[in-house]
């Protein structure tokens, strides 16, 4: 990813969201999502110069059609050395595509080569097709399951983690 494909980032997570939240997050808060804006806080993040690697999937004449974020595990405000999935989103007309599949399969193998041992990711409790995506691609849940609100809605997530088959993952 670039600086300029924050603008392209940004539509693919907001209509992400839109498409994969409706019924288990407020509406209200789905539509009032900008692109714009979030294009806008992309860029901000991608100057910080911080250590979340962003990956971004192109189809010729489509341009950005999917987009995944890692980095190191965020825990207390500490960094482990276990990794975490922060996101992953793809275009929704281009959902069941094999594109989240390329996106988790690059996410997968960077993370692995920087020397994490195991990937979590935190997903929504009552997203099942997320969940099952995340399956497919070897994560479990580890148990662990934390509250999270949205505009007063409870909207609960699970932990799942996957082994990168590291020394600290044995």
């Amino acid at each position: 990813m670039t600086i300029d494909d924050c603008e392209a980032v940004a539509a693919v997570r907001v209509r992400g969201w839109q498409s994969a939240y409706t019924g288990l997050m407020p509406q209200a808060h789905l539509d009032a999502m900008d692109i714009a804006e979030d294009a806008e806080r992309r860029r901000g993040f991608f100057a910080e110069g911080n250590e979340v690697v962003n990956v971004v999937a192109e189809r010729a004449g489509l341009g950005v059609i999917g987009w995944a974020a890692y980095g190191p595990y965020r825990e207390n405000g500490r960094r482990l050395a276990r990794g975490e999935l922060y996101a992953i989103y793809v275009l929704p007309e281009r959902t069941g595509t094999g594109v989240g599949r390329a996106l988790m399969a690059e996410v997968l193998a960077r993370a692995a080569a920087a020397g994490h041992p195991d990937l979590a990711l935190w997903v929504l409790k009552e997203n099942a097709s997320a969940r099952r995506f995340y399956a497919r691609a070897g994560f479990r849940p580890d148990g662990a399951e934390e509250p999270f609100e949205m505009d007063g809605m409870p909207v609960p997530e699970v932990r799942y983690v996957r082994s990168l088959g590291g020394p600290a993952a044995r």
